[in-house]
């Protein structure tokens, strides 16, 4: 069912842009599955985000965390190059690409459905307590679990396409393989320390909320 799973997503990205007139491109995606009983789990609820939900809490009879990256064609990259604003292209990614993992995943669920198994989609962005701002599942951390890839120095999930796109996550009953997770660096700084440019970024926001409490 693996390869089922990565090729429904793979078909479904690719018929998406005339589905639903986006004009965002993506490269093809990155799909990664993690046990739902994984230990990394309890320990992602119990030392790092305490109001992170288990995939069984969400699903009662969760199996399988089925993870997966969206990549941003190269243009839409390049294009946020410039400036402290977002360009026009990557705002428009941002929104279509949400738009295209919900679709994502009822497409999935219902496949999943015919198939005898239950499914929950989660949804890519706004999933968070309204007063305590915490959200209740994190994409990139559930993907380091999945094996979708490594952290880098900017705290974001490195997959073999980079990091610049959308994570999307689906909970299902199905019993899938899981995927091993990733021991080599995709970061350089913490593979060899010959690089810190994302620190560069870093360093001038953190210079700038300074200011703001200065001021």
């Amino acid at each position: 069912m693996q390869e089922s799973i990565e090729n429904l997503i793979k078909n479904f990205i690719r018929v998406s842009k005339s589905n639903f007139n986006f004009i965002t491109k993506w490269e093809n995606p990155v799909v990664a599955f993690a046990k739902a009983n994984d230990p990394l789990f309890s320990q992602l609820k119990r030392i790092i985000i305490k109001e992170h939900k288990l995939p069984n809490e969400l699903l009662s009879n969760a199996k399988t965390v089925i993870s997966y990256f969206l990549p941003f064609c190269e243009s839409i990259v390049l294009s946020n190059n410039e400036g402290k604003s977002p360009s026009i292209e990557w705002a428009i990614a941002y929104v279509e690409t949400n738009k295209l993992i919900n679709e994502l995943n009822l497409f999935l669920s219902s496949y999943l459905e015919k198939e005898g198994f239950n499914s929950l989609g989660i949804p890519p962005t706004h999933n968070f307590n309204n007063e305590l701002l915490v959200s209740y599942w994190s994409h990139k951390h559930v993907a380091y679990i999945a094996g979708l890839g490594k952290f880098g120095l900017h705290k974001m999930i490195i997959t073999e396409k980079g990091c610049c796109g959308r994570l999307g996550t689906l909970i299902t009953s199905a019993k899938i393989k899981n995927t091993n997770r990733i021991e080599k660096e995709s970061c350089l700084y913490f593979h060899n320390k010959t690089c810190k440019l994302c620190g560069k970024s870093i360093d001038g926001y953190n210079e700038a909320l300074n200011r703001m409490e200065i001021d």
